[in-house]
């Protein structure tokens, strides 16, 4: 069945771009191994359509072999989603080859893209235009479209512009039938019956492939400042988003927050960055102000928005960026936290989120129960604030064997910060996805009858369950 199968998949793309184990020349590893190493698959092919309609061929051989398919765009998820499993059945199927930008349309401010059109790609194809596309994260240049449309992918400016949801107007994809939905309307209003769109967006491959979108535009801002400052304590950071809220209105379009363990990982890892007002200091915040009008009327409302914080307590000390260079310099060491926490040692990972309000209660006590419970751990905590979504990592102690805490204390304490997180009506995944790593957790903090609607879409558009089977739903 296999070699029959094989067949078709080259007649359906072309020999060279179905790889396979049987030629030497062949390394799949970047298929096969997921981006935190936490899991490695063998794959039966790679294969890497060109179009939709190639996309749709490759479905349609494997729903006709019985054959499940994992969708993979740049391969940089963190809940083992997109790589095959152990038994090498299974066929991966690559967007990458798929990257163009097919349109821009500017008086409907749209652009439509391939799934494989790496992210930093499309920001700049935007931008040439004239206009900005806001999604933005740490991977930007090597994940895909595709991907953070099927993770429903969020980032740093979510607060403004809202997740990757948000930010699709229209889709085309390949079905689990090897069909293709042309839905690639540019229309902001539309009334004809289910919304299929979000259906496939934040579906993560197990409904159908994602093989182009239609996004939003904006119009690109007249100035974008930066301010970093330091708060004394979560209270005061979540107050001091108040505060932005009302002295920039939707000119905030970032704010972050970063506990000192996690910045003094990046000082002591990439020590060149210069992370400033870390060491005095329980957190800082790292704010975002984009303005329509011009730098100077920018620079007016961040720095009374930054005087009212100084006079109320709210921040004990603050910088705003001079430069276009220093800006992209604070922000390189929000972006570094993941790496030095790479660079520390093996890490227990959390993409957590919980109402705005609550966080400071929630973390209070977590960290006291974590170190309770677990003496010595230590807790590399940053996020999205303004969102409500934290990494709430949680590293072993120091001088700890890091690959054995992990091994024997992951279940623990995800079941610990799991428990917390629903005790505080948060979610356990706010950006990441679910995935295979947090797919058995699933039925324990959903709505049992939220669960049973997601199980019946499933079975009503994939019956055959080949579309990345293990991911987001397990068994009942």
């Amino acid at each position: 069945m296999s070699t029959l199968l094989l067949a078709a998949l080259r007649e359906a793309v072309g020999p060279a771009q179905v790889l396979t184990h049987d030629d030497p020349a062949a390394d799949l590893s970047a298929w096969e191994q997921d981006w935190r190493q936490r899991a490695r698959g063998r794959a039966l092919a790679v294969v890497r359509p060109g179009s939709a309609a190639e996309v749709a061929a490759v479905v349609r051989a494997c729903a006709a072999a019985g054959t499940s398919i994992v969708p993979q765009g740049g391969n940089t998820g963190l809940v083992v989603g997109s790589v095959p499993d152990v038994t090498g059945t299974q066929v991966v199927l690559s967007l990458t080859r798929m990257n163009a930008v097919r349109a821009i349309d500017a008086a409907n401010l749209t652009l439509t893209v391939e799934a494989g059109c790496v992210l930093q790609n499309v920001q700049e194809a935007a931008e040439k235009a004239g206009f900005l596309f806001p999604l933005s994260l740490a991977a930007q240049g090597s994940c895909t479209i595709g991907g953070n449309l099927a993770t429903n992918a969020g980032g740093t400016q979510v607060l403004r512009y809202g997740n990757a949801r948000e930010l699709c107007l229209g889709l085309e994809v390949v079905t689990a039938q090897g069909e293709v939905w042309h839905g690639l309307s540019g229309l902001r209003k539309d009334n004809t019956g289910y919304d299929l769109r979000d259906l496939f967006i934040g579906s993560e491959g197990t409904l159908g492939v994602i093989t182009a979108a239609t996004l939003k535009l904006y119009p690109l801002p007249a100035a974008q400042l930066t301010a970093w400052a330091a708060v004394p304590t979560l209270e005061a950071a979540v107050a001091l988003l108040g505060l932005a809220h009302r002295h920039l209105g939707a000119g905030l379009t970032g704010f972050e927050v970063m506990g000192q363990f996690a910045l003094g990982l990046v000082d002591r890892h990439f020590s060149a960055l210069r992370v400033p007002l870390w060491q005095d200091s329980p957190y800082c915040v790292l704010l975002e102000n984009s303005d329509s009008e011009s730098e100077e009327h920018a620079r007016a409302r961040f720095e009374r928005l930054l005087e009212t914080a100084l006079e109320d307590g709210l921040v004990s000390d603050a910088v705003v960026a001079e430069s276009l260079a220093q800006a992209r310099g604070l922000w390189h060491i929000r972006e570094s936290i993941p790496l030095a926490q790479a660079e520390e040692g093996l890490n227990i990972k959390h993409d957590i989120s919980i109402p705005v309000s609550r966080i400071p209660a929630f973390c209070n006590d977590t960290d006291a129960l974590l170190q309770r419970e677990m003496p010595g751990v230590r807790l590399v905590n940053f996020g999205h604030l303004g969102d409500g979504n934290l990494h709430y990592n949680v590293q072993a102690p120091a001088g700890a064997d890091a690959k054995k805490f992990l091994n024997e204390q992951e279940a623990r304490v995800n079941a610990l910060v799991f428990d917390a997180v629903a005790r505080y009506d948060g979610s356990i995944s706010a950006e990441h996805g679910v995935g295979s790593l947090k797919a058995a957790h699933l039925p324990h903090f959903k709505d049992a009858v939220a669960l049973g609607l997601m199980r019946s879409v499933k079975q009503a558009l994939d019956p055959q369950q080949i579309m990345n089977p293990g991911r987001v739903l397990v068994s009942p």
